[in-house]
């Protein structure tokens, strides 16, 4: 075996200071987390225990812990739930060219480059100009869709390209209806990448703020529960939070890649036995 170039350690070493960059403060609150009952916010840690997670369970003077982490699951779910749907018809309908696709596209592209304050400034504003009440549910739920459903059009697009068209034109031939070509063939295939979308929709709007911040209303998300939080909670009660919130995200990522793994075999499994029957 021929040895290693010098340049690759060097780059290794860039790596793995990247690495530490990327993840270094999401494991300085993990391991602050673990302070002992009269810890504080900095290192050296002041014993070890897991005082400042059972603190979170208990009635807090400070923050609506719970009800914010129930009002951004919910809003999470509904923001997934809207991106896949809107993502795989908006695929499918780019996929033939028709008058106006390109600006269409371009506007859909520009609420990426808009500063996020400003979506939701303008949101809320269209809301009170409107006489809507500005709501989590409402104009937080519209806010965070100008967010997520360009990343899930972006996927879907690129999916469709590469999307071979001649197993539509067999379910056609067998005299399939467009519907039960859509449901039967093109879904199945492209299942993967849903789930993705679906991931994409639910961990930008679990973890969105800007777009939140002037959209929610009186009722805060988790992530403005947890700005407004800093301001006041002056202990690692607060690194317990991010810990579990981290940890929930972690778990919602691979019950999302589960899927997404199991998808793919079955899909290989209906695949081989395709192929068995037609032998």
């Amino acid at each position: 075996m021929e040895p290693r170039p010098r340049s690759f350690y060097v780059l290794g070493a860039i790596f793995a200071l990247f690495v530490l960059f990327l993840y270094g403060p999401t494991i300085t609150i993990a391991i602050l987390s673990f302070q002992g009952p009269q810890g504080g916010l900095t290192f050296p840690m002041n014993g070890v225990s897991l005082h400042w997670f059972a603190d979170l369970f208990e009635q807090q003077a400070v923050g609506d812990i719970w009800g914010s982490f129930g009002r951004s699951l919910v809003l999470g779910l509904m923001v997934m739930v809207v991106t896949v749907v809107v993502s795989v018809m908006g695929g499918l309908a780019f996929r033939k060219k028709f008058r106006g696709s390109g600006v269409l596209f371009l506007l859909i592209v520009t609420s990426l480059i808009i500063p996020s304050i400003l979506v939701s400034l303008g949101v809320g504003l269209i809301f009170n100009i409107a006489g809507l009440n500005v709501h989590w549910s409402t104009s937080g739920f519209g806010a965070q869709l100008t967010w997520t459903l360009p990343f899930g059009l972006l996927i879907m697009f690129a999916v469709f390209n590469r999307f071979d068209a001649s197993f539509e034109e067999a379910a056609r031939d067998q005299g399939a209806t467009p519907w039960q070509t859509i449901r039967h063939v093109v879904l199945p295939i492209i299942a993967p990448s849903l789930i993705g979308v679906a991931l994409f929709g639910f961990t930008l709007s679990y973890d969105e703020f800007a777009r939140t911040l002037l959209t929610a209303g009186s009722y805060n998300t988790l992530p403005l529960e947890i700005f407004g939080m800093t301001t006041n909670v002056t202990s690692p009660v607060l690194y317990a939070l991010g810990t579990l919130t981290t940890l929930f995200s972690l778990a919602i990522i691979g019950v999302f890649l589960g899927g997404a793994f199991i998808a793919q075999r079955r899909r290989a499994r209906r695949a081989s036995d395709a192929g068995k029957g037609m032998v």
